[in-house]
């Protein structure tokens, strides 16, 4: 019997190709650049930067441009070089570029260029969806919540208000010392290379860097004076209301004024002075505060914004204004206890067909006890003179409450994995509020489309 030998497939590498392939043959039809390059070509482009006037090389089309953006970003890549190298080796790239390749300058500066385009994607996005009925327009529930992205900057780089004091000090105390090595004719010379001069120039401008974050940190300082004179007044408001409700003294130490001016431990730092140090899992990080509005349905991103500051409590009102006008009026609107105060509820809560908001009044623990599995009639109602937390708290205790609040954690924080864990946007590349803005932009719809191609759309 005659023995058998393996058979392999014949690899030629060089076979010249007789005809250029077409790349379609090479993806599947349901692959997700099809679905981006489509979707993309539905937009109105009209708001793209461009050269109007035809000089020089010729111009990246922006579709080709935007879509070769939304689609690495989509999936994971985010960097413009990396980008570039994409557009001769992955496949779904190629055929997006049509086999062009633009380099990583003509990446970045489109990235760069296009707030206006990148910001009116994002809305025609979602009303793509709510023409293709996927999502609902109108009395929509979200779910609020913000995430710590890192800035493209070193926490190392940063200097804190106690410091940047004392090295001035120290550095104007060097000059002095200087200039009296200048006048003494016997003085020990310094070192080969270093001169009398040049080391006066270097603490000046040194000083001059401290100068400016000293000032910077002082500015911030008077904006956050305000933000802690209204969540003072409000506490001292709602521990009156309550002393003269009961005719009692209420519990625990009454609030104290905040302090004016910085503090030694505030931070500026010299590489992306707008950025912030803030605590995320595992310590303290260089970052920005990426905020998100999320419907619940179809866990869509509906608004989104960026902010510098680390604290959730003034963001509830920049949320609301932030959903895209692509989707009507806000119905419900949960949020967890960060973003509570009595202020921004009734802001929220005024004026025509107003949202109701839905914020815990208390940090929730992870689990129910068996007392929560219990059937419970809902609590009864606040008498009208109730004070907003007071109608927050019963808001939460009723059964609808519970299984709209419910919501939240399995909405908005599972958006935030997708895009932190899946895709591995953990970083921005841009530096400054405005530019980390227009990334944080491109990334929300950049996933939106990605969910859309995951809920079957179809354009």
């Amino acid at each position: 019997m005659e023995e058998m030998s393996a058979r392999f497939v014949n690899i030629a590498h060089d076979t010249p190709m007789l005809l250029p392939p077409d790349l379609r043959d090479w993806l599947p039809a349901d692959h997700m650049v099809h679905f981006i390059k489509d979707a993309v070509a539905a937009l109105d482009l009209s708001r793209a930067h461009i050269n109007e006037r035809g000089t020089g090389s010729a111009q990246y089309p922006p579709a080709m441009m935007l879509g070769l953006l939304i689609y690495c970003y989509a999936t994971g890549t985010f960097a413009s070089r990396r980008i570039e190298t994409l557009t001769h080796e992955n496949v779904a790239v190629r055929f997006l570029t049509a086999d062009t390749h633009p380099d990583h300058d003509s990446i970045c500066k489109f990235r760069r260029e296009n707030k206006d385009l990148l910001t009116h994607a994002f809305h025609q996005v979602l009303e793509l969806a709510a023409r293709a009925r996927v999502l609902q327009v109108g009395d929509i529930t979200v779910a609020i919540d913000g995430t710590k992205i890192l800035a493209n900057a070193s926490k190392h780089s940063a200097v804190s208000y106690g410091h940047a004091v004392k090295q001035m000090l120290l550095a104007e105390e060097q000059i002095t010392e200087l200039l009296q090595k200048a006048e003494n004719a016997d003085s020990i010379p310094l070192q080969d290379g270093l001169t009398i001069p040049g080391e006066i120039k270097h603490r000046e401008d040194r000083i001059a860097k401290l100068r400016e974050a000293k000032e910077a940190m002082e500015a911030r300082a008077k904006e956050r004076l305000i933000e802690e004179q209204a969540v003072y007044q409000e506490k001292l408001a709602a521990r009156q209301a309550k002393e003269q409700s009961s005719g009692k003294k209420p519990p625990g130490k009454a609030p104290e004024p905040p302090a004016e001016g910085p503090r030694d431990k505030d931070q500026y730092n010299f590489t992306d002075p707008e950025s912030h140090i803030m605590k995320v899992r595992g310590g303290f990080e260089q970052s920005y505060n990426a905020q998100a509005a999320v419907e619940v349905t179809t866990l869509l991103i509906v608004g989104q914004h960026v902010t510098p500051q680390a604290n959730d409590k003034q963001q509830l009102i920049p949320n609301l204004a932030a959903v895209s006008p692509a989707i009507g009026q806000v119905g419900k609107a949960l949020v967890d206890t960060g973003y509570y105060s009595a202020a921004a509820v009734l802001t929220a809560e005024a004026g025509d067909n107003p949202p109701t908001i839905y914020a815990a009044m208390a940090r929730q623990s992870h689990g129910r006890s068996v007392a929560q599995l219990e059937v419970r009639a809902d609590p009864p109602a606040p008498p009208e003179n109730a004070s907003v937390a007071e109608r927050m708290t019963h808001r939460l205790e009723t059964a609808e409450g519970k299984q709209l609040y419910g919501l939240r954690k399995q909405t908005v924080e599972p958006v935030f994995g997708i895009i932190k864990q899946a895709i591995g946007f953990r970083r921005f590349l841009l530096r400054g509020t405005e530019k980390v803005s227009l990334e944080w932009t491109l990334m929300t719809t950049s996933y939106n489309l990605k969910r859309l191609f995951n809920l079957g759309m179809s354009l």
